[in-house]
């Protein structure tokens, strides 16, 4: 790993990846290696989560490349140096911000969307200029073995390299001196990643996760909230960053949504979700059995049924949850669904706020004010108003988190921007030399510094 990384170094060191033109072509051999290879990565995702080859493509291949699509669009106006305003104390001079990228930046994986996770931050350190070091998750290893293969047959290993392997190899990994480290994961993982990464004032960015709550108050469109969270809650079973973690339902529409939202489970997955051969299942028998152990049985509104030889666990909706209840203790991270409902919307504010910061937040309303007051006074990473999780897929947005669900953001300029130090320098003309700022100081020269400097 060492090795790779001297001489990706070296690589980075001859400007080998700083012209526009090396870094459009680089993304152009990537997008057609993804689309000459779809057949190949449906399979691996099938086999590491049972994602069926529609949500494979909506939820990873398809993102991947609308993602390097944007960035081909774009990445010629954004890596020109931006003019900017110099100030009369200065004259004579011109002032600007030359986009650099960071250098030899590693990137660090999850299992749930083991190949957009992956590609779409490598998408945006190429665009930037960088060499990247890849390590794709143990825990999806047909996926990160394709990738592996995909990426060593059309980057030479000092411009993009990939390095398999589990806890060992990422420790290992963190121990060097790479230029940016992004990662991806865990809270819990996310916090030693950026311990290491301080040690040798390394820069991250953390996409985490935490408990995303959905509000649905009594105005709200209730056959359509509840299909959207169908939607957007069992999607990959669950293992969902954004996923709807839980909802919060107002006391007059509880009944009305619980019983909307168990016929959305069965019209979109079935009477019996676990023989759905387009259902996903759990990654591991590790995880299988946290989120199994999260089902208060007694609470069961629908779903329940667990096949520990699958590791699918069906869609299953809590009624009467608490905030004492084992599943309101954690991120869920599967397909269980807690219920609350809630009578007023300022205690709801003041109970989301008084936990971690989530990655996202839902909400579904017809009422400005009550939309207006909870996007602006809770604390959350992003979301969407009367929708779930469609708003990472937007380009034109940043994605990340704050708090405990992370720190920076990327997907599009963001992403481009992620990568890249903005220097900034002032070009200085040489036929002028103001003499204010030179000693010994002159009352006069004061006068007129003061007149520039206002």
């Amino acid at each position: 790993m060492q090795d790779i990384l001297l001489k990706q170094k070296e690589y980075f060191a001859t400007g080998a990846t700083l012209g526009v033109k090396t870094r459009i072509a680089a993304l152009k051999k990537l997008y057609a290696a993804i689309c000459e290879n779809e057949d190949v990565i449906n399979k691996a995702l099938k086999d590491d989560l049972g994602k069926s080859s529609a949500e494979s493509y909506i939820c990873e291949v398809g993102m991947t490349l609308s993602e390097i699509s944007y960035q081909l669009k774009h990445v010629k106006k954004w890596a020109k140096d931006k003019r900017v305003h110099t100030p009369m104390a200065q004259f004579a001079s011109k002032s600007y911000i030359k986009k650099s990228p960071y250098g030899s930046v590693l990137i660090m994986s999850p299992w749930n969307y083991p190949f957009m996770l992956t590609l779409e931050p490598l998408a945006d350190a190429i665009a930037a200029g960088c060499t990247a070091v890849v390590k794709p998750s143990a825990y999806s290893p047909a996926t990160s073995k394709v990738i592996a293969d995909l990426l060593g047959k059309i980057f030479p290993p000092e411009y993009v390299a990939v390095v398999l392997g589990g806890r060992a190899e990422n420790s290992q990994l963190l121990d060097l001196d790479f230029d940016k480290i992004f990662f991806t994961g865990s809270v819990a993982v996310g916090k030693e990643v950026m311990r290491r990464a301080s040690e040798k004032l390394i820069p991250v960015t953390l996409e985490l996760g935490g408990k995303s709550p959905c509000i649905v108050d009594s105005t709200a469109k209730i056959k359509l909230a509840a299909k959207r969270i169908a939607f957007g809650k069992f999607l990959n079973c669950g293992q969902t960053c954004v996923a709807p973690d839980y909802v919060l339902v107002h006391e007059k529409v509880e009944d009305e949504f619980l019983k909307a939202l168990k016929g959305e489970i069965a019209r979109q997955y079935g009477d019996y979700p676990l023989e759905n051969a387009n259902y996903g299942k759990i990654i591991s028998p590790k995880h299988y059995n946290r989120v199994k152990g999260l089902i208060a049985k007694e609470k069961i509104y629908c779903g329940g049924e667990c096949d520990d030889k699958s590791l699918r666990i069906a869609p299953t909706v809590l009624k009467g949850a608490d905030w004492s209840d084992a599943a309101m203790g954690e991120e869920i991270f599967g397909p269980v669904l807690p219920v609350i409902a809630y009578k007023d919307i300022d205690t709801v504010i003041n109970k989301i706020n008084g936990g971690g910061t989530p990655l996202a937040l839902y909400m579904f309303s017809q009422d400005k004010a009550a939309i207006k007051k909870v996007t602006s006074r809770v604390a959350f990473g992003g979301g969407c108003v009367n929708d779930t999780v469609i708003h990472l897929a937007t380009s034109a947005m940043g994605f990340g988190g704050c708090g405990e669900s992370g720190m920076g953001s990327y997907h599009g300029k963001n992403g481009f921007d992620c990568f890249t130090h903005e220097k900034s320098i002032v070009d200085k003309k040489t036929f002028i030399d103001l003499p204010m700022r030179y000693q010994p100081y002159k009352k006069l020269m004061l006068k007129i510094t003061r007149m520039f400097m206002k």
